[in-house]
């Protein structure tokens, strides 16, 4: 592969760039803030404050995005979203992408951090308490039900931690368990290894792509169909990972020459 340029590459942008990052995350806090108070537990809340979180962070991070969710905008039904899960940095990759009337499922402990939880908690967020079975089977339930009668949407990240780039890593049981109760199709969301291959250092720090699979189907499916479920979904997903990064790579190398 050529090697990119000098005059591509500046040593401080890294740096910058994270600075920019905080002032941003504050400001857009303030903005998310004043709209959760004005409209609490709204079921839209997650996809306006996504996008003030996402869209100038994409632009502060020099990076290039391709939006592929035509599976995900064109269902017209509640489903759950199984999505990868990077970094911390997956708040403003991802909240370009959450659809309407979207709720994700976080850990309790997100509610204690200063501002950003009480705006996760006030947009209408599940929060569980995984160290506690019986709170957390409650919280499972309540979610279904949201899935059921409330024409919302549930985001999951089922892996249940961040891989940090080493790929994905194996599938918690909650999602797939919410899916076939409430008879809701699975659609998979992925996004390429961006924690590999972005370059803060550079101009343009790389390429972003964020693609929906299309819906797999829960009717007439049972528990018992669960492990074979989860095994398809995340069968798809790391194909479609692998592709993405390969898509990311020839990108860089046409940027290169």
């Amino acid at each position: 592969m050529a090697a990119v340029p000098a005059r591509k590459f500046s040593p401080m942008l890294h740096s910058l760039r994270l600075l920019l990052l905080g002032i941003h995350f504050l400001l857009a806090g303030a903005i998310n803030l004043v709209i959760v108070l004005l409209r609490p537990f709204n079921p839209d809340n997650s996809r306006l404050c996504g996008r003030v979180y996402s869209l100038p962070a994409l632009r502060l991070f020099g990076l290039d995005l391709q939006l592929q969710d035509e599976a995900l905008r064109n269902l017209g039904r509640p489903c759950v979203i199984v999505a990868n899960h990077q970094s911390n940095f997956d708040l403003f990759m991802f909240g370009c992408a959450v659809p309407p009337r979207t709720a994700t499922i976080g850990k309790k402990s997100l509610r204690w951090i200063p501002i950003f939880g009480q705006i996760y908690w006030l947009a209408g967020n599940v929060l569980i308490d995984r160290g506690n079975a019986a709170k957390a089977k409650q919280a499972m339930l309540q979610t279904t039900a949201t899935l059921q009668q409330n024409n919302t949407s549930i985001w999951v990240f089922a892996e249940g931690t961040r891989n940090h780039g080493k790929g994905l890593l194996p599938f918690k049981k909650g999602a797939f368990q919410m899916a076939i109760t409430a008879g809701v199709p699975i659609v998979p969301l992925c996004c390429n290894t961006y924690r590999n291959s972005m370059r803060l250092n550079r101009w343009h720090s790389g390429t972003l792509i964020i693609r929906a699979l299309p819906p797999i189907p829960t009717a007439g499916l049972t528990l018992e169909d669960m492990p074979g479920l989860m095994e398809r979904c995340r069968a798809q997903m790391v194909a479609c990972i692998a592709s993405l990064d390969a898509e990311t790579v020839a990108s860089a190398a046409s940027l290169a020459h």
